[in-house]
C-alpha cells in the first residue's frame, strides 16, 4: 500500500504527530511518504492519506496554505482510506469535529476515528499517532 501523510505544522506540535503517523504507517507495512501541504499537487498515486493540521484563530483550518490545498484535493478523495489529525492549545477540538462534518459532507469516508493532541505529542498521544497510521493502512 502507498500512503502519505500530509500535514500544515506551525510550531511543530503537527509535524511531530505527522512524523510518528508514518512511523505507524511504516510499521504496518506501507510504503508512506511525509508531504508538507504546500508541497501536494496530485494525491492519485496514494492509497490512503492521513491529514494533519492544527487548530488556529477561533477553532478553524490553517486558511492560507492548508484549507486552500484540501480544498483542490478534496474530490480526488473518493475511494480512498483517509484520516485526520491535529494539535491543539485551546478549546476542546471543534474544529476537528467541524472538519469531519466537511468530509462526510462531501462524501469522503474516514478511516478510523481522528486524534487529538493538546501541545506536543508526548507519551499515550504519541501512541495514539503511531496507532492511526497503523489503522489507516
Amino acid at each position: 500500500m502507498k500512503a502519505a501523510v500530509v500535514y500544515w505544522s506551525g510550531t511543530g506540535n503537527t509535524a511531530a504527530m505527522a512524523e510518528l503517523v508514518q512511523e505507524g504507517m511504516q510499521s504496518a507495512g506501507a510504503q508512506a511518504d511525509l508531504i508538507e501541504c504546500s508541497s501536494v499537487t496530485d494525491l492519485s498515486a496514494y492509497d490512503a492519506v492521513a491529514f494533519g493540521c492544527p487548530a488556529m484563530g477561533s477553532e478553524q483550518l490553517e486558511d492560507s496554505e492548508f484549507e486552500p490545498m484540501f480544498d483542490r484535493v478534496r474530490k480526488t478523495l473518493s475511494g480512498k482510506r483517509v484520516a485526520l489529525f491535529g494539535s491543539y492549545g485551546w478549546g476542546d477540538g471543534e474544529w476537528i469535529r467541524n472538519w469531519e462534518e466537511d468530509c462526510r459532507a462531501c462524501r469522503i469516508s474516514l478511516a478510523c476515528e481522528s486524534v487529538l493532541v493538546n501541545g506536543a505529542p508526548e507519551n499515550g498521544d504519541a501512541d495514539a499517532c503511531r496507532e492511526l497510521g497503523k489503522s489507516l493502512v
